[in-house]
């Protein structure tokens, strides 16, 4: 690091850099280094796959105490979409009271244990990769993880919000199209469903970046966890910038993953009599397995990248 050569913030070089101009050398050194992945993958199936076991169990009981037969699900009809469009929607809120229930006692733990896991996965994931090239010191990493930990505890919250924001507009577009009592306008109803969620979810994606900064602050300045926040929100037009853009075009990487996980998904549908349902569902596992891998490889991509843009802005 004495000899490492770095740009000004406001310097004309670092602005002439485009933020996405190294993203395929990140993503080449990621590739090269399968371990950044690895360890990526391991932090968050080691949280994903019992989390999910309790959501399947707690889906379970919910489904004891109201039979779908109770809420009208018995009575869903593809041959008729507008009145299972209303069923659903009437559905939801006989189940809602029931699973606001359960995620009263699930959320606080879950995102607890979340942030355990993420504020060690990623601590591990950044002192391997400086371990790697070079580029920033590690010595003395693994001390600051419980900070790690409270800003990882921040982002995963900010998500839920985010993901609260989301449902209380598709509520509203349930309530205005489907329950208004008039006959149900679902094309209305999925016009606003795809607007409202692509916008939160480019709205999150443009401003995520600031809570995802915030950790990799903490630990390569070494500053106070308040310090690292707030200097996050704080960091010049030009590296911000930068990080947005990186931040929506990896955005729109998860986005085409989805559909290319989507259309694997539906080409083998011609052939299903052929194949068999097992072999089907097994065919939806690996499916759904190798998207998830993929998502967290551009994950480690998006952190590299992170840093490459920190220390070509990095002060002096």
């Amino acid at each position: 690091m004495g000899g490492e050569v770095v740009q000004e913030e406001n310097s004309p070089a670092a602005e002439r850099i485009r933020a996405t101009q190294k993203l395929v050398d990140h993503m080449g050194f990621c590739w090269r280094h399968p371990s950044l992945t690895a360890i990526e993958v391991a932090w968050r199936w080691i949280f994903g796959v019992p989390f999910l076991l309790v959501c399947w169990g707690q889906v379970q009981q919910i489904l004891v105490r109201v039979p779908p037969s109770s809420a009208g699900l018995d009575r869903l009809s593809f041959q008729n979409p507008w009145v299972s469009s209303v069923i659903l929607a009437e559905a939801v809120g006989v189940y809602r009271p029931t699973v606001f229930e359960a995620l009263r006692l699930l959320l606080p733990v879950a995102v607890v244990v979340w942030a355990i896991a993420s504020g060690v996965g990623r601590t591990l994931v950044l002192w391997r990769m400086g371990r790697l090239d070079g580029v920033f010191e590690t010595r003395g990493f693994l001390r600051w993880i419980p900070g790690v930990i409270v800003l990882q505890g921040l982002w995963v919250v900010a998500l839920l919000g985010c993901f609260w924001l989301w449902y209380c507009a598709v509520g509203w577009a349930s309530e205005m199209h489907l329950l208004s009592g008039a006959e149900p306008d679902l094309v209305g109803y999925l016009c606003w469903l795809i607007f409202l969620s692509l916008g939160v979810f480019v709205a999150w994606a443009a401003v995520s970046w600031t809570l995802t900064i915030a950790p990799l602050i903490y630990l390569l300045e070494r500053s106070s966890i308040a310090g690292a926040l707030g200097r996050s929100f704080r960091l010049g037009k030009g590296l911000s910038s930068k990080l947005a853009e990186v931040n929506l075009v990896l955005a729109i990487v998860k986005i085409a993953l989805i559909v290319l996980a989507m259309v694997f998904s539906a080409a083998p549908l011609p052939f299903s009599d052929e194949f068999g349902p097992q072999a089907m569902h097994g065919l939806y596992v690996v499916i759904a397995i190798a998207f998830l891998i993929g998502n967290d490889y551009f994950h480690v991509v998006r952190l590299r990248s992170y840093v490459a843009l920190r220390q070509v802005y990095r002060r002096n």
